[in-house]
Protein backbone atom coordinates (compact mmCIF):
# COMPACT_ATOMS: atom_id res chain seq x y z
CA UNK A 1 0.00 0.00 0.00
CA UNK A 2 1.72 3.32 -1.35
CA UNK A 3 1.26 5.65 1.59
CA UNK A 4 2.21 8.69 -1.13
CA UNK A 5 -0.88 7.23 -3.10
CA UNK A 6 -3.14 7.39 0.27
CA UNK A 7 -2.10 10.88 1.32
CA UNK A 8 -2.87 12.48 -2.03
CA UNK A 9 -6.04 10.93 -1.62
CA UNK A 10 -6.81 11.93 1.54
CA UNK A 11 -5.91 15.45 0.16
CA UNK A 12 -8.17 14.72 -2.42
CA UNK A 13 -11.54 13.83 -0.49
CA UNK A 14 -10.26 16.94 2.39
CA UNK A 15 -10.50 19.23 -0.85
CA UNK A 16 -13.67 17.90 -1.87
CA UNK A 17 -15.52 17.85 1.24
CA UNK A 18 -14.54 21.51 1.99
CA UNK A 19 -15.74 22.70 -1.43
CA UNK A 20 -19.09 21.00 -1.42
CA UNK A 21 -22.04 21.74 0.78
CA UNK A 22 -22.16 20.24 4.43
CA UNK A 23 -24.77 17.41 3.12
CA UNK A 24 -22.58 16.04 0.52
CA UNK A 25 -19.12 16.64 2.89
CA UNK A 26 -21.17 14.30 5.21
CA UNK A 27 -22.25 11.50 2.54
CA UNK A 28 -18.27 11.57 1.59
CA UNK A 29 -17.21 11.34 4.71
CA UNK A 30 -19.70 8.18 5.00
CA UNK A 31 -18.26 6.77 2.22
CA UNK A 32 -14.72 6.66 2.91
CA UNK A 33 -15.46 5.62 6.29
CA UNK A 34 -14.24 1.29 6.21
CA UNK A 35 -17.83 -0.24 7.29
CA UNK A 36 -18.94 1.57 3.48
CA UNK A 37 -15.90 -0.47 1.76
CA UNK A 38 -19.89 -3.03 0.56
CA UNK A 39 -21.17 0.12 -0.26
CA UNK A 40 -18.61 2.02 -1.89
CA UNK A 41 -17.14 -0.62 -4.53
CA UNK A 42 -20.14 -1.47 -6.17
CA UNK A 43 -21.11 2.12 -6.53
CA UNK A 44 -18.27 3.26 -7.84
CA UNK A 45 -18.60 0.37 -10.48
CA UNK A 46 -22.24 1.31 -11.13
CA UNK A 47 -20.93 5.13 -11.36
CA UNK A 48 -17.89 4.19 -13.71
CA UNK A 49 -20.34 1.92 -16.21
CA UNK A 50 -23.05 4.92 -16.17
CA UNK A 51 -20.26 6.88 -17.52
CA UNK A 52 -19.39 5.05 -20.42
CA UNK A 53 -22.97 5.97 -21.38
CA UNK A 54 -22.36 9.91 -20.91
CA UNK A 55 -24.26 10.65 -24.15
CA UNK A 56 -26.97 9.84 -23.21
CA UNK A 57 -29.51 12.34 -21.59
CA UNK A 58 -29.59 11.13 -17.82
CA UNK A 59 -25.90 9.76 -17.66
CA UNK A 60 -22.48 11.87 -17.40
CA UNK A 61 -19.14 11.31 -18.05
CA UNK A 62 -18.25 13.07 -14.98
CA UNK A 63 -19.56 9.66 -13.64
CA UNK A 64 -16.35 8.06 -14.65
CA UNK A 65 -13.76 10.01 -12.83
CA UNK A 66 -16.50 10.04 -9.45
CA UNK A 67 -16.46 5.56 -9.40
CA UNK A 68 -12.78 6.21 -9.76
CA UNK A 69 -12.84 7.97 -6.81
CA UNK A 70 -14.60 5.35 -4.69
CA UNK A 71 -12.62 2.57 -6.27
CA UNK A 72 -9.46 4.03 -5.61
CA UNK A 73 -10.45 4.04 -1.47
CA UNK A 74 -10.05 0.49 -1.86
CA UNK A 75 -7.81 0.05 -4.64
CA UNK A 76 -4.07 0.74 -3.61
CA UNK A 77 -2.28 1.18 -7.56
CA UNK A 78 -5.51 3.95 -8.57
CA UNK A 79 -4.77 6.04 -5.29
CA UNK A 80 -2.15 8.39 -6.01
CA UNK A 81 -2.93 8.81 -9.81
CA UNK A 82 -6.57 9.39 -8.84
CA UNK A 83 -5.33 11.76 -6.41
CA UNK A 84 -3.18 13.68 -8.14
CA UNK A 85 -6.45 14.17 -11.00
CA UNK A 86 -8.86 15.11 -8.06
CA UNK A 87 -6.38 17.57 -6.58
CA UNK A 88 -5.57 18.71 -10.44
CA UNK A 89 -9.41 18.97 -10.77
CA UNK A 90 -10.18 20.89 -7.68
CA UNK A 91 -7.41 23.65 -8.25
CA UNK A 92 -8.55 24.14 -11.52
CA UNK A 93 -12.30 24.43 -9.88
CA UNK A 94 -11.28 26.96 -7.39
CA UNK A 95 -9.09 28.91 -9.68
CA UNK A 96 -12.70 29.36 -12.10
CA UNK A 97 -14.78 30.06 -9.17
CA UNK A 98 -12.12 33.08 -8.14
CA UNK A 99 -11.99 34.14 -11.56
CA UNK A 100 -15.93 34.24 -11.55
CA UNK A 101 -16.37 36.00 -8.39
CA UNK A 102 -13.60 38.62 -9.34
CA UNK A 103 -15.66 39.27 -12.96
CA UNK A 104 -18.77 39.57 -11.18
CA UNK A 105 -18.05 42.13 -8.40
CA UNK A 106 -20.28 45.18 -8.37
Amino acid sequence: MSDEGRKKLDRAYEGLEHETPDRVSRMIRWLRSPASKWIRLPLGILLIAGGVFGFLPVLGFEFIPLGLLLIAQDVPFLRKPVGELTLWLEHQWIALKHWWQSRHRH
